[in-house]
């Protein structure tokens, strides 16, 4: 399978955040990407209170749009994340969606950690605007292939993707906005954690530049095999695509030569985590 990640700057444009996705997906079909990430919040820049002004619901004009270029491409198509728009609620949901070649939606996904932090220079507080989802989610492409939804912060959570691979997941998928300075010092470190701990491939796309005020993103978008081995990888500046080829009998081979998942005794540590059985 060919996999492609897209790394792009959000503005508070939804119709220029669409147009230029658009010709970073199309770039990824043209190559032959059967699988395309895009990042987090790909479809609103600005302020907290210019998503929230922003916020659609699961049939807005950015999902609309990427329904259809799935269905055109004939791909799978993880649309990063949106703003989901939350009835009665002074708050929104921070929303992965995976649409598939036909242009149906196949999960939902809805960011489970926020970003609720004091960083030097700047301050996130994502619980002041968004609400957390609460499930667990894994999907699968059209050729079978099982892989779980995340989102930026939950990156920095483990057992979020134990339970995915544990429930069969294959490909771990990031979309994210990760700062400047987390991407420096933390950004591929947690990425080749993520596959190597649970023998997966890890796609992970990032913003770059700076899609609202007071944020910086690092880019450095990239795709991992399950020994960690880092397979493409963006630059820290520029607006792009990467891809690479999947060889899932190579993931096969290694959770056969260092079985770590079945080596797991879940009943030793069940009390730390009880969902992971």
């Amino acid at each position: 399978m060919r996999v492609s990640a897209i790394q792009l700057t959000a503005t508070p444009d939804l119709s220029a955040n669409i147009a230029k996705a658009d010709a970073l997906v199309r770039e990824a079909a043209a190559a032959g990407a059967q699988f395309v990430l895009l990042p987090e919040w790909w479809a609103s820049g600005g302020s907290a209170a210019e998503k929230l002004a922003a916020a659609e619901s699961l049939e807005g004009e950015a999902l609309s749009w990427a329904a259809a270029i799935a269905a055109e491409l004939g791909i799978d198509l993880v649309a990063g994340s949106v703003t989901e728009r939350v009835e009665d609620q002074s708050k929104l949901h921070n929303t992965s969606v995976h649409l598939g070649p036909d242009g149906q939606r196949k999960a939902v996904y809805r960011k489970i950690h926020l970003f609720d932090n004091q960083l030097e220079g700047s301050s996130f507080r994502e619980s002041e605007h968004q609400l957390p989802g609460d499930q667990v989610v894994n999907s699968e492409a059209a050729d079978g292939t099982r892989f779980g939804l995340s989102i930026c912060y939950d990156l920095r959570f483990p057992e979020l993707y134990r339970l995915q691979a544990v429930e069969g997941a294959q490909m771990l998928i990031v979309p994210a906005c990760f700062t400047r300075p987390t991407t420096e010092a933390h950004w591929e470190s947690l990425l080749r954690a993520r596959a190597i701990e649970n023998h997966c491939f890890v796609i992970a796309a990032n913003q770059v530049g700076e899609p609202g005020p007071g944020m910086d993103c690092g880019g450095e978008s990239m795709i991992l095999d399950p020994w960690g081995r880092v397979l493409a990888k963006a630059d820290t500046k520029s607006q792009m695509v990467i891809s690479a080829d999947l060889d899932f009998s190579e993931q096969e081979r290694i959770r056969n030569q260092l079985p770590s998942l079945a080596s797991r005794r879940p009943e030793t540590y069940g009390s730390v985590d009880r969902g992971i059985s």
